[in-house]
C-alpha cells in the first residue's frame, strides 16, 4: 500500500487534464496517501484547490528544455531542486510519459531517480529498464492516451468508476463566466464557442480562419445562435473576425483558464483543433467537435465517456503524421498541410449538425 505518492506529468493543459481519471482512480483507492502531482507551473491551476491531490508541485521545465540542461548555470537550482524532490520521501512515482526521445528519458529518469521512491510505474517501450512496474506501451495511438494513464494507475491496483476528466471550475469562477456573457447578451446553451488556435506546441494543428468564419456564419443562418471565440491573444481570433459575416463575439484573452471553463460549461456546441482547450471543453462535457491533422486522433481525440463528441479529419494515407509508433514525426506536419487545408466547411458543418440532433448530458447548473 503506497503511502507517499507522486505523479509526474510536465506538459501542457490537455495533457494533464487527461491523467485526472488516473489521478481520481488513486485517490479513491489509497484516500491515506499522500497524493502529490509534479506539473508545469502554468498547468498548475488545473489542480489548484481540488479533490484529487493532496499537493501541486511545479518544476520549471522550460528553464530546461532540449540541452538547456547541459549549461553550467542549470546545474545548482537542479540539484536544489533534485534535493527538495528527495526531501519529501516518496515511496512510490508514477511517471505519466512516453520515453519517446533519448534526451527526454534521461530527464525523466534522472527526476525520478531524485526521489529515491522504491516504486516506479510508468510506460515501458524498450527504454524502461528503470521502472519497477511496467506497463507496455504499444506506440501513441494504439489506444487513447486517457487509457494508458488509467493502466498506470491499474498496476497499483487502483481503479475508479468515475471516468470524467477533471473540470477547474468553482461556483465563483462559473459566476463570473456568467456575468461576462451576459455582459455580450449571451445566454446559456444559446451560442457556439470557437477555438481557432491551438496553443503554442505546434501551430500546425489550425484550421483557416475564414472556414471558422463561414462555419460560425452557417450555423447562425441555421440556429440563429452566436458564436462566441476564446482562447489566448494569439489564437487568431482577430483573423476570424476579419472574415465574419454573422455575429461574433471576441472573449480571446478576456477569461481566466478557469473563466473559460465556465464559458465552455455553458456553450451549446464547441468546436476547435486539437489543443488543451477542446480537452477543456471535453471536461466541461459540451458537445465538442474536433478538428484533426498532423497530430494523432486516435491518441488525443476528446475523452468524452458521458457526453457526445466527433473528430473530423481527412482519411489521408499520409495522416496522422505527428506522434505516431514510438516516434514523435512530423509535429508541424508538411508543408502543403493538405490534412487541413482541403479539410471544407461543409465536413465541418455537417458533423457538427449531426451532433446537435444528440440529446445533451443532463448538467446541473
Amino acid at each position: 500500500m503506497p503511502a507517499r505518492i507522486l505523479a509526474i506529468k510536465l506538459a501542457d493543459l490537455g495533457d494533464v487534464l487527461n491523467i485526472t481519471p488516473a489521478l481520481r482512480a488513486l485517490r479513491q483507492t489509497f484516500p491515506q496517501a499522500q497524493l502529490d502531482v509534479l506539473v508545469n507551473p502554468h498547468t498548475a491551476p488545473i489542480l489548484q484547490d481540488c479533490r484529487l491531490v493532496d499537493k501541486v508541485l511545479v518544476f520549471p521545465k522550460t528553464k530546461y528544455e532540449g540541452k538547456a540542461v547541459f549549461r553550467p548555470t542549470a546545474w545548482a537550482p537542479l540539484a536544489r531542486y533534485m534535493r527538495f524532490l528527495h526531501a519529501r520521501h516518496y515511496d512510490t512515482v508514477i511517471n505519466f510519459h512516453h520515453l519517446t526521445t533519448r534526451l527526454g528519458r534521461a530527464k525523466q529518469h534522472a527526476l525520478v531517480s531524485a526521489t529515491g521512491a522504491s516504486t516506479v510505474v510508468g510506460l515501458d517501450n524498450g527504454y524502461g529498464g528503470w521502472l519497477t512496474l511496467r506497463v507496455e506501451d504499444r506506440g501513441f495511438g494504439f489506444k487513447r492516451e486517457v487509457e494508458y494513464w488509467l493502466d498506470l494507475a491499474r498496476a497499483l491496483g487502483a481503479t475508479t468508476n468515475d471516468l470524467s476528466l477533471h473540470l477547474p471550475l468553482n461556483d465563483e469562477e462559473q459566476a463570473m463566466a456568467d456575468a461576462l456573457l451576459a455582459e455580450h447578451g449571451v445566454q446559456p446553451n444559446a451560442f457556439f464557442v470557437f477555438h481557432p488556435g491551438s496553443g503554442g506546441f505546434s501551430l500546425a494543428r489550425r484550421w483557416d480562419p475564414a472556414k471558422f468564419a463561414a462555419l460560425a456564419a452557417a450555423l447562425y443562418r441555421r440556429h440563429g445562435l452566436p458564436t462566441v471565440l476564446v482562447g489566448t491573444k494569439d489564437d487568431r481570433a482577430d483573423a476570424v473576425m476579419t472574415s465574419a459575416n454573422s455575429p461574433l463575439i471576441d472573449l480571446s484573452g478576456r477569461t481566466s483558464f478557469r473563466e473559460l471553463a465556465g464559458v465552455l460549461r455553458r456553450a451549446r456546441l464547441f468546436v476547435g483543433a486539437d489543443s488543451g482547450v477542446m480537452h477543456l471543453a471535453a471536461a466541461a462535457r459540451t458537445p465538442v467537435i474536433a478538428i484533426f491533422g498532423p497530430t494523432n486522433h486516435r491518441a488525443w481525440a476528446p475523452w468524452t465517456p458521458y457526453s457526445p463528441s466527433r473528430v473530423v479529419r481527412l482519411d489521408l494515407e499520409c495522416a496522422p503524421c505527428a506522434y505516431v509508433g514510438h516516434q514523435v514525426g512530423d509535429r508541424e506536419g508538411c508543408a502543403a498541410r493538405t490534412c487541413l487545408a482541403d479539410l471544407s466547411v461543409q465536413q465541418v458543418l455537417s458533423a457538427v449538425e449531426e451532433l446537435l440532433l444528440q440529446e445533451p448530458t443532463p448538467i446541473a447548473f
